[in-house]
C-alpha cells in the first residue's frame, strides 16, 4: 500500500498508509491535513494547492494551475490521484484558514471600541446590563466531633447568611471539587455564584481572594470564526481573536457541509473541525492572551447561522436543505461546555442565540439587536455579508427577513487569490483610468506585501476596473496593457501584484471567472433586496437607513459597492458600516440577561421569506447579473459613461 508524506512549511510532517487510487484531497481529510477546499474537491474553486516533491502522483491538468506551475509541480489535491509513494507540500496558503489564526492587540481602542459602543446603544433602549455571576468570599468553622455538618450543607449555610430567601444549589462539579478546596483552604474560600432568580447556582469553588469572572461571544461564521473573552464585572474585553472555520475544507458553502455530514462519520468530523480544531484553540489563545486560566470561563454565547449551529452541537441539519427545509431547533438552552467538550468550565452555560428560519440564524438576530432597527420608526435596511446573505427590512412596528447564497465570495473564497480580511490581504483599491496601475492598501504592518484580497478590496477592485473601461458590464476584459493579459483558455485577467512583488509563490491577480463569481453573488444580494422590498410592496426609495454588517474588511467603500450593483442607489449618507454585528450581539447578550429577553422576542417579531419558493426571485436574481444592473434606470447615480 503507498505511503503518502504531507510536509508542511514549518518543517512538521504527516505520514500516512492509504490504498492505491485514492484522491489526495481525501487522504487529506483522514490524516487531518489541513487543506483549504471551498469547492469541496469539485476541482472548481483551485485552492487546494500542493507541491509534488517526489513519487507517483496522477494528477489532471487544470487552468487553475498554469504550465509553468506544473512543470513546477503543483497540483490540485482533488484532482489528484495517489498511485504509489509520494511526497508532497502543503504550503501555509493551502491551509490559510487554519495558520492564520489571529489575536487582536487590545492596545489599540478601535479593537474594543466598537464593543463599547454596541453595548452603550442597547443599554440606550432600557435594557439593562446586569451581571448575574458574582463572586462571594467566605469563612466558615471547621468541622469537629461537635460540628458535624456535611460540607455542601455548611457551604450553603454559609452563603444564606449573605442571600436571604433564595435557596443554594451545587453543580456535581462543585461537589466533586468541595472537600479537597476547603481542607487545602482551611475553609476560607470564594465561590462563583449565577442569580437565577429564585435560587443561586453554585458554579465554582476556589481559594479565596480576587478571581477572574469570564465569559465568551463567538461568532461561527461558514467561513470565518471570531470571538471575544470578557470580564463579566465590568463588560472590558481581555481578548480577541479570529480563525477560519475548520470545516472549510469539507466545503465553502452550508449545503456542502451538510452533504458531508451525512456521510459516515461525517457530523462528527464537521463537529470536530469546528469545536477541537477552531473554537478550542481560539479560546486557548485568548485565554493565553489574557493570563487566565479557560476553566475561569463560566459563560458563553455563540451567534451563528441556523446550520453551523446544527453542526456545532451535533444534531443533523440534513433536514435544512430540502423541502419544507425545517430545522431540529429554532431554540434551544441547556447546554453546558462540558457537553460539548469546549476549554471552558464544565457548567458554563452556552446560549445559542435563536434562529428563525431554515437560513436565517443566530447571527442575523444578534447582530439586529445591536443594529438596534427594532427600536427606530423610520424603515431600516440590515444587511450581513457573508456566505450567505442574510437581509432584513423593517422598524420598530415589524420586520421581514430573507437569506440569499451568495457564496463565500465576500469573505474571499471562490476567488483565485480572495482571503480573509486579515494581514496581507489587498481591503481597499484604486486605479489609474489611463495607466491602468493599482493604489492598495494592505492590511498588516507597514511594509507588508500583499497576498491576495478580501471582500472590500474585491469590491473596489471590481469597481475600479469597470469605471476604468477595463472590463464590460458582462466582467469582461475589453481592454489590454501591461497588467491585463489573457492564457491559453482566454480567460482575461487583471495583475494587481507580480509574483516579485507580492508575497505568495505567484501573481496576486482578478481574472473573468472571479469577476463572474463575484457578480453571481452581489447579484444575489441585490435580487434578495428587490424580493423582499417588492413582498411588502415597498420600494427602494422608502428606505432611510442601510446598516451594512459582515467582517469581509475595515470597512465597504459604499459608492464602489453601489456602482456594481450590489446595493440599491440611494443616497450615500443612509449607509453605515457596523462592522461583525453578529460578534458585538453575542457580546451583548452573553453581558445581559435583559438582552438575551431581548433577542429572542426580535427572533419572535421576525417574519421570515423563504425565497426559494418566491417565484420572482429568479427573474431578479438573473437582471442584477450585470454591472450595475440590466435595468440601469435602478441606478442614476451611476454615470451613464460607466455604463
Amino acid at each position: 500500500m503507498p505511503n503518502v508524506i504531507f510536509r508542511h512549511e514549518d518543517g512538521t510532517s504527516v505520514n500516512v498508509t492509504v490504498a492505491a487510487g485514492e484522491i489526495l484531497l481525501d487522504v487529506a481529510r483522514k490524516a487531518n491535513v489541513a487543506i483549504d477546499a471551498p469547492c469541496s474537491g469539485n476541482g472548481l474553486c483551485g485552492k487546494c494547492r500542493v507541491k509534488y516533491l517526489s513519487g507517483e502522483l496522477e494528477s489532471e491538468k487544470t487552468r487553475h494551475i498554469s504550465d509553468e506551475e506544473y512543470a513546477d509541480g503543483w497540483r490540485l489535491a482533488c484532482l489528484s490521484k495517489v498511485t504509489g509513494d509520494v511526497e508532497i507540500l502543503v504550503p501555509d496558503i493551502a491551509s490559510a484558514y487554519k495558520s492564520r489564526m489571529k489575536v487582536a492587540d487590545l492596545s489599540s481602542r478601535e479593537e474594543v471600541a466598537i464593543f463599547d459602543k454596541a453595548r452603550e446603544e442597547v443599554a440606550a433602549s432600557g435594557i439593562a446590563f446586569q451581571n448575574i455571576f458574582s463572586v462571594m468570599e467566605l469563612s466558615m468553622d471547621r468541622p469537629t466531633l461537635q460540628d458535624t455538618m456535611p460540607d455542601n450543607e455548611r457551604l450553603i449555610r454559609a452563603i444564606q447568611e449573605h442571600i436571604e430567601d433564595k435557596k443554594v444549589k451545587l453543580t456535581y462539579q462543585v461537589l466533586r471539587k468541595l472537600p479537597d478546596v476547603l481542607r487545602e483552604q482551611k475553609f476560607h474560600v470564594s465561590v462563583v455564584l449565577k442569580d437565577l432568580g429564585e435560587q443561586v447556582m453554585v458554579y465554582d469553588i476556589l481559594p479565596a481572594g480576587e478571581q477572574k469572572l469570564c465569559a465568551a461571544a463567538i461568532d461561527i461564521g461558514t467561513t470565518t470564526v471570531s470571538g471575544v473573552l470578557l470580564d463579566m464585572r465590568d463588560g472590558k474585553i481581555l481578548a480577541k481573536a479570529s480563525s477560519g472555520n475548520g470545516q472549510i475544507r469539507y466545503g465553502a458553502d452550508v449545503i456542502n457541509r451538510i452533504i458531508e455530514s451525512r456521510k459516515e462519520g461525517g457530523q462528527e468530523k464537521l463537529q470536530k473541525a469546528i469545536i477541537k480544531e477552531t473554537i478550542n484553540p481560539m479560546l486557548d489563545n485568548m485565554c493565553r492572551a489574557a493570563e487566565i486560566p479557560a476553566d475561569h470561563i463560566y459563560h458563553m454565547c455563540v451567534a451563528s447561522n441556523t446550520t453551523m449551529n446544527h453542526l456545532f452541537v451535533g444534531v443533523n441539519a440534513d433536514p435544512l436543505r430540502m423541502e419544507p427545509y425545517i430545522p431540529a431547533f429554532f431554540e434551544t438552552d441547556n447546554i453546558s461546555a462540558g457537553d460539548l467538550r469546549l476549554h471552558a468550565h464544565a457548567d458554563a452555560d452556552v446560549i445559542l442565540a435563536p434562529n428563525i428560519g431554515s437560513y436565517v440564524g443566530g447571527d442575523i438576530t444578534a447582530g439586529v439587536l445591536v443594529s438596534m432597527i427594532w427600536n427606530k420608526p423610520e424603515y431600516n435596511l440590515f444587511i450581513d455579508l457573508g456566505t450567505n446573505g442574510e437581509i432584513v427590512f423593517g422598524n420598530s412596528d415589524f420586520m421581514m427577513s430573507c437569506a440569499c447564497s451568495a457564496g463565500p465570495a465576500f469573505e474571499g473564497g471562490d476567488i483565485s487569490c480572495g482571503m480573509r480580511a486579515t494581514d496581507g490581504a489587498i481591503e481597499a483599491c484604486s486605479i489609474d483610468a489611463k495607466t491602468m496601475e493599482p493604489t492598495f492598501h494592505i492590511i498588516g504592518d507597514k511594509g507588508q506585501k500583499p497576498v491576495g484580497l478580501c471582500g472590500s478590496g474585491i469590491i473596489d477592485v471590481i469597481a475600479e476596473l469597470f469605471r476604468c473601461d477595463i472590463i464590460s458590464p458582462k466582467g469582461k476584459f475589453i481592454r489590454e496593457g501591461k497588467r491585463v493579459r489573457r492564457d491559453e483558455y482566454g480567460i482575461g485577467s487583471y495583475v494587481l501584484a507580480f509574483k516579485e512583488e507580492a508575497a505568495g509563490h505567484k501573481d496576486v491577480v482578478i481574472n473573468e471567472v472571479d469577476i463572474d463569481n463575484f457578480i453571481r453573488a452581489k447579484g444575489a444580494i441585490f435580487s434578495a433586496i428587490c424580493t423582499l422590498l417588492r413582498s411588502l410592496d415597498f420600494d427602494v426609495s422608502m428606505i432611510e437607513n442601510v446598516y451594512v454588517a459582515g467582517g469581509i474588511g475595515s470597512g465597504i467603500n459604499m459608492k464602489n459597492a453601489v456602482t456594481i450593483g450590489m446595493f440599491p442607489d440611494v443616497e450615500l449618507d443612509k449607509f453605515h458600516y457596523i462592522g461583525n454585528s453578529s460578534l458585538t450581539g453575542a457580546y451583548c447578550i452573553t453581558m445581559s440577561e435583559d438582552a438575551r429577553k431581548k433577542v429572542h422576542e426580535i427572533a419572535h417579531n421576525m417574519t421570515y421569506l423563504e425565497l426559494s419558493t418566491d417565484p420572482g426571485y429568479m427573474d431578479e436574481f438573473v437582471a442584477a447579473c450585470f454591472i450595475p444592473h440590466t435595468d440601469t434606470s435602478l441606478f442614476p447615480s451611476v454615470k451613464q459613461e460607466e455604463i
